[in-house]
């Protein structure tokens, strides 16, 4: 079935595609906490549409940058802004529009500051927002260039997420894109050496580090529980182990994240 344009037709997959174009161009996020609004008030790359706040909030948000609160009563602030009930918003809310980051190569070879290394962070199938907000905060102190996750099956950009990254995502790019295995390919492209991070691993994650002193590298890794895809885990150049005291272990992945980025950027 196609729809009629003028004296032409568009196939359905045309159309399909425009729609959820302009409804992810439509598509608004809903940020809260003072950490995260104040740091997004600040962001001037932050497309900023309502700020709601109660008088306490208020004061205590400091620069507006410009835009022009509604201050509303804290008894009546859960039924003002559309957020979830445990949503920890401190009184302050803020409507945005998703941040654009640019390509997967705009965002790969741009050099982040004080970085002892290109330094990149894939991750496959993690689809919690904290911790993929933990994962941005590590990747902002140590340096990575960006974290990269796959339109399907990861944490879109959320409140949840923004909190607990803490501010980093106004300065940690995250970008999702269409297919994660093709965009790994394209980082192998550009120089980078493709360094999984799995239990299975035969390598030592702090002696292949120092073998590859100087690389490009991109961590790649997985949920916990399914790890990464199979064809994910066979693009990468190497599958290293964070080593344990013990015979057994395991680590939250936004933990193991941490550990993987303090050994790839030779803090």
């Amino acid at each position: 079935m196609a729809e009629k344009t003028g004296n032409s037709k568009k196939p359905t997959w045309v159309i399909d595609k425009e729609r959820a174009r302009r409804a992810a161009a439509a598509e608004t996020v809903w940020l809260f906490g003072l950490h995260a609004v104040r740091d997004a008030l600040a962001n001037p790359e932050r497309v900023k549409l309502r700020l709601v706040v109660t008088q306490n909030a208020l004061a205590r948000l400091g620069d507006l940058h410009g835009m022009e609160p509604e201050v509303t009563d804290s008894r009546v602030f859960d039924k003002a802004v559309p957020l979830s009930a445990e949503s920890v918003h401190q009184g302050a809310a803020l409507e945005v529009k998703p941040l654009k980051w640019g390509s997967l190569s705009e965002v790969a070879l741009r050099e982040a500051p004080g970085e002892r290394r290109p330094l990149l962070v894939a991750l496959d199938r993690v689809t919690d927002p904290h911790n993929i907000g933990a994962i941005l905060r590590s990747a902002e102190v140590f340096g990575a260039r960006a974290v990269i996750a796959p339109h399907r099956h990861s944490a879109p950009e959320t409140g949840a997420l923004a909190k607990t990254a803490s501010g980093a995502l106004e300065r940690q790019p995250y970008l999702r894109v269409p297919n994660l295995a093709e965009a790994l390919s394209q980082l192998k492209g550009m120089g980078f050496i493709l360094v999984g991070l799995d239990g299975t691993g035969t390598e030592s994650l702090p002696k292949l580090m120092d073998d590859l002193k100087g690389r490009a590298v991109c961590l790649v890794m997985g949920a916990e529980g399914p790890g990464m895809r199979e064809l994910t885990l066979k693009t990468c150049d190497h599958v290293a182990r964070i080593p344990f005291a013990a015979d057994f272990g395991s680590l939250n992945v936004s933990n193991a994240a941490a550990i993987g980025l303090y050994a790839a950027s030779g803090a």
